[in-house]
């Protein structure tokens, strides 16, 4: 059954845009923040060569090089001080999430409202300018410093606080977009730096094509592939399991109302972009560090070869990690405990289930059932790019972990305008009211 919402929703139509001025206030503050972001893409960190830069990474596009260059924005190529992007800050969240559901008193602020979200906050901050110095710190010295035009330890200095402030300055972006935005701050912005690189990789793609590299069956078969993958993410990422839950009846003084019928959506894919992220995180880590500090024995070189993306060994090991981290993510965001909690605080149950224990245990069981697919479907996803990017050598762009940031995060930014409408139709109908109320008296 369509909810009133989603029928006010669907009868939404461009006048009620152009009259939410606050969404319009919002949508062009998104913009603008956004414009800011890319322009720091193009501001060299200082004493770098950044023609000798862009041109290792022309010549290895499918490298871990390329694949950091893609996640910033292009920021990497050019050297700026957008390299490391937001993505220290991502990852400090998403330990910060996994340690608040084992660490007591990380989860007790959890449960202290407003103010102990701000506490996580601070803590989160204060993990990203850690993992933010780390990073820069090897990007500085293995990386950038044989590039410097004046190498030494005052360029490494200078390169780590232009990444470190980089990187924290985005942090606060992210959340100038989140508040005064349409949300999703941190999201809006890894998915531009990605999108901003779409057109190198189509240029890639169509030179190669022009070169006689790939043929043109090939190229229209890449073109076919992406619709039918955005189809299918979208389709994926829409899906979701409905529990029915029942309300009783209540009397509230001489009136007896009747029992409501609600539904708890539970997500095919409730993890998200996080599993393939946390994977590739640990896949790329040996040979990364192993790029940054310098090669290791014939033997270190050997299993890294054999880990190597394109190679089954990896494909094995990139499936494995997702699935793991779909299950081990899911609970996270949603706790079966907790909202079988708060289903008996509330009077609700699902029918044929008693509440507590057993709701929890039932919840839990069909997360794991629809956690299977949606592992699944991520996989398939993943490794589709792994096979275009490393056997036909092809941008890996259209696939993987960016092609679900971006579709992912272009539905969420759409739901968030719909709502800002929704929000502002509701308001002009209350006015409405208040009005014929007031002409009644």
């Amino acid at each position: 059954m369509v909810s009133a919402a989603e029928q006010l929703a669907a009868n939404l139509k461009f006048s009620t845009f152009a009259k939410a001025d606050e969404l319009k206030q919002r949508l062009l503050f998104t913009l603008g923040a956004l414009l800011i972001y890319r322009l720091g893409t193009f501001i060299p960190i200082p004493g770098i060569d950044t023609a000798q830069l862009a041109k290792l990474l022309e010549g290895n596009p499918n490298t871990v090089f390329g694949m950091f260059n893609v996640f910033s924005g292009g920021a990497l190529s050019r050297s700026a001080i957008f390299l490391l992007n937001i993505m220290p800050y991502i990852t400090a969240s998403i330990i910060i999430q996994l340690l608040t559901s084992v660490v007591p008193t990380l989860e007790n602020l959890r449960k202290e409202g407003e103010q102990g979200r701000k506490q996580l906050n601070q803590y989160t901050r204060y993990l990203t300018v850690l993992i933010a110095t780390v990073q820069s710190s090897l990007t500085a010295h293995g990386v950038l410093n044989n590039l410097a035009l004046e190498p030494g330890w005052f360029f490494q200095l200078t390169a780590v606080i232009s990444l470190v402030g980089g990187t924290m300055f985005l942090v606060w972006l992210g959340e100038q977009i989140t508040a005064r935005g349409i949300g999703n701050g941190s999201s809006l912005i890894i998915f531009a730096g990605i999108v901003a690189e779409m057109p190198t990789a189509l240029y890639r793609i169509l030179e190669q094509g022009r070169s006689g590299a790939l043929s043109p069956a090939i190229i229209l078969g890449f073109f076919v592939m992406m619709i039918v993958v955005v189809t299918v993410v979208v389709f994926f990422e829409r899906a979701q399991r409905r529990l029915t839950i029942q309300y009783p009846k209540r009397q509230i003084g001489n009136r007896m109302f009747q029992g409501d019928s609600s539904h708890l959506p539970l997500k095919l894919n409730a993890s998200g972009v996080i599993p393939p992220i946390f994977a590739s995180t640990l896949l790329l880590l040996p040979a990364t560090v192993e790029q940054f500090v310098g090669r290791g024995s014939d033997v270190v070189t050997s299993v890294l070869a054999l880990l190597g993306p394109g190679q089954p060994l990896h494909i094995l090991f990139y499936i494995g990690l997702i699935v793991f981290f779909c299950f081990f993510y899911t609970p996270i965001v949603i706790n079966p405990k907790e909202t079988a909690d708060n289903l008996k605080k509330y009077g609700g149950f699902i029918p044929g289930i008693r509440p507590g224990p057993r709701t929890a245990d039932y919840i839990e069981y069909v997360l794991n059932r629809i956690t299977l697919v949606g592992a699944a479907y991520v996989s398939a996803v993943c490794i589709l790019p792994e096979i275009l990017s490393y056997q036909m050598q092809a941008p890996f762009y259209f696939g993987g972990t960016s092609l679900l940031i971006v579709v992912s995060v272009t539905m969420d930014t759409v739901a968030q305008v719909q709502s800002h409408l929704l929000a502002h139709q509701y308001e002009g109908l209350i006015k409405k009211a208040k009005l014929r109320g007031a002409k009644r008296r």
